[in-house]
C-alpha cells in the first residue's frame, strides 16, 4: 500500500526549493519589492544611472549600454572622379574636334554662284514634277547641249510625270550656257534645268 503522505511531501518539496531560490536572490539588507521600483522609476523618467543610500545602505543602479562602436554605421568611401588631362602642350579632345571641323570646312571648295546671278542669263525651271528626259528615246541624241542656239518655242526635254512625256520648250531664243539636269534624274517644281544667253548679248 502507498503512503498517504506522498503528495504532500512532493509539495513540501516543491515549496523548499522555491525558498532556497529566493534566499539565492536576496541581498541582505535589501528590498527585492524595493528594488523592483527603484529599477521601474529609472526606466519610466529616462535615468542612465540612480544612486540610493539608505544608514549603512547603499545602491547604485546603471544601465547596461552596447557597443556604440558595433552600431554606429560604417561611412562608404565617396567615389573619385578621375578627369584624364591632356599631356601638356596638347589641346583637350574637344578642342581636337573643334579644329577638326574647322579644317575640314576650309578645305571645301566654294560654292558655285546661283544659276540666277551668273551674267543675268535666263533660266528655264522645271514646271511640274516628274523625271527629266534629255533625249526622246534612249538611242536618240539629246534635244539640246551645251553651245547650241534655240529657238523660242523649241523643245528642249522632256519631263515624264504619271506616265505622260511633257515637251518643255524654251520660251526664248539663246545659247544654252549650262544644263543643271542628268537624263533619269528626278527633278522638282521651279528646278533650274537650262541656262540660256539670250540672243543679242556676248
Amino acid at each position: 500500500m502507498k503512503p498517504k503522505n506522498s503528495k504532500k511531501s512532493s509539495a513540501q518539496k516543491a515549496a523548499g526549493q522555491k525558498s532556497s531560490e529566493n534566499k539565492a536572490l536576496a541581498v541582505p539588507g535589501v528590498d527585492l519589492r524595493q528594488l523592483e521600483q527603484l529599477l521601474a522609476f529609472m526606466s519610466q523618467n529616462g535615468l542612465e544611472e540612480f544612486e540610493y543610500a539608505s544608514g549603512d545602505l547603499r545602491i547604485r543602479l546603471k544601465k547596461a549600454f552596447a557597443d556604440p562602436n558595433a552600431l554606429a554605421p560604417r561611412a562608404l568611401p565617396r567615389p573619385e572622379i578621375v578627369v584624364p588631362h591632356p599631356p601638356a602642350g596638347e589641346p583637350p579632345p574637344w578642342a581636337q574636334e573643334t579644329s577638326a571641323e574647322r579644317h575640314k570646312e576650309a578645305q571645301r571648295p566654294p560654292e558655285p554662284p546661283a544659276p540666277a546671278e551668273e551674267e543675268n542669263l535666263y533660266l528655264i525651271k522645271s514646271p511640274i514634277v516628274g523625271t527629266y528626259y534629255a533625249c526622246p528615246s534612249p538611242d536618240a541624241p539629246s534635244f539640246v547641249k551645251v553651245g547650241d542656239e534655240v529657238a523660242a518655242g523649241q523643245v528642249v526635254c522632256i519631263i515624264e510625270a504619271m506616265k505622260l512625256m511633257n515637251e518643255i520648250e524654251a520660251e526664248i531664243a539663246g545659247e544654252v550656257v549650262r544644263v543643271f539636269a542628268e537624263n533619269g534624274q528626278p527633278v522638282e517644281y521651279g528646278e533650274p534645268l537650262f541656262s540660256l544667253r539670250p540672243a543679242g548679248k556676248s
